[in-house]
């Protein structure tokens, strides 16, 4: 007699289909979350960029008699410069400074404009 011995072990394509679906479903949700939290981070970055450009701005003011400035004046390795290095998370701009009037940084992420009044 020859009976041939049929494997049971392994998945079959009904399950294999299931898993991929349930994977799919689970990076729709975590996607749109894990952009969200990025975005926030970014937002918080540039915030605390503006914080400082604005502290930067207020001694400058006061040491220089002036009431305007550009970024260039704050931001740098020279001496003179108030900050040695901001650091650009999201590809943003700094305006320029008036005294009396809110700092704002255009172009967040190609997108956004934050601005920071203290």
């Amino acid at each position: 007699m020859n009976t041939q011995n049929r494997s049971t072990k392994g998945f079959t394509l009904v399950e294999i289909m299931i898993v991929v679906v349930i994977i799919g479903l689970l990076a729709a949700m975590a996607i749109p979350a894990f952009q969200k939290v990025r975005a926030s981070s970014q937002d918080k970055a540039v915030t605390n960029n503006l914080r400082q450009i604005s502290a930067a701005a207020d001694q400058y003011f006061l040491e220089k008699g002036v009431s305007s400035a550009s970024s260039a004046d704050l931001v740098g390795t020279n001496s003179t410069q108030y900050i040695k290095n901001v650091s650009r998370v999201a590809g943003e701009t700094y305006s320029d400074i008036v005294q009396g009037q809110a700092v704002t940084a255009t172009g967040v992420a190609g997108a956004r404009t934050i601005t920071y009044s203290n």
